[in-house]
């Protein structure tokens, strides 16, 4: 497992995570277009993307330092998603689902080198609360539009974008890093980032996530 360092900070811009990766070709391609990280997601209940942990494996091994490998699971007991980890070799997890903070701590106790990012639904107020719940729990947060709380729940990749007023207070209130996701693509993603970072303080948030902007990009090249 390839260890990773979380630079950034303040003075940077944000960086870019391609999400939804799906081959070597396609992690080399993003990595040459000046990705930062890269994202496999695993086996979900919905939602676009999901590959085999085999594949997911074979892929990280091509991946270069400093570049981040991040498993998307939907899993929520410590085993199971430190299988996982062992199994694909990522060294970070995105846990799209909320869990008990005691998984993070077995994560870090069995993987100390693995990044634990949470994902959080921006739905309504409540989201703003659970993420600050968590802040201190985890290395940092990523914000998507899945719909945890639908009859039919989602995870991420829907394409769709959330209250961005929402996200702007988890961020200004986070006391880790913060990813912005849900629906970015070329025509918004300037005003997300002013109106979720604030125009005087953009280097408050740290990545943003792409992945249904991109896909027609990448698999057809």
């Amino acid at each position: 497992m390839k260890q990773m360092v979380w630079h950034g900070g303040k003075g940077h811009r944000p960086f870019v995570k391609i999400c939804c990766i799906q081959s070597v070709q396609e992690a080399q391609m993003a990595v040459q277009a000046g990705a930062s990280a890269l994202g496999f997601v695993s086996a979900m209940p919905n939602g676009p993307g999901p590959i085999e942990e085999s594949l997911i494996a074979e892929i990280i091994k091509t991946v270069p330092p400093p570049i981040a490998s991040f498993l998307l699971t939907s899993k929520t007991d410590s085993d199971s998603i430190i299988a996982q980890l062992h199994r694909t070799g990522a060294n970070v997890v995105q846990i799209v689902d909320s869990v008990p903070p005691s998984v993070y701590a077995d994560i870090r106790k069995a993987l100390p080198p693995v990044k634990i990012v949470q994902v959080i639904h921006v739905v309504d107020e409540d989201s703003v609360k659970e993420a600050d719940a968590i802040t201190d729990q985890v290395d940092a947060l990523l914000l998507d539009s899945g719909q945890p709380r639908a009859a039919v729940r989602t995870w991420g990749g829907t394409g769709n974008t959330h209250d961005w007023n929402h996200s702007r207070k988890i961020v200004a209130q986070a006391r880790c890093p913060v990813w912005l996701a849900g629906g970015l693509k070329a025509d918004n993603i300037a005003q997300a980032i002013k109106q979720v970072a604030g125009s005087t303080r953009p280097t408050q948030l740290y990545g943003i996530d792409l992945c249904s902007s991109v896909r027609g990009v990448i698999s057809h090249s």
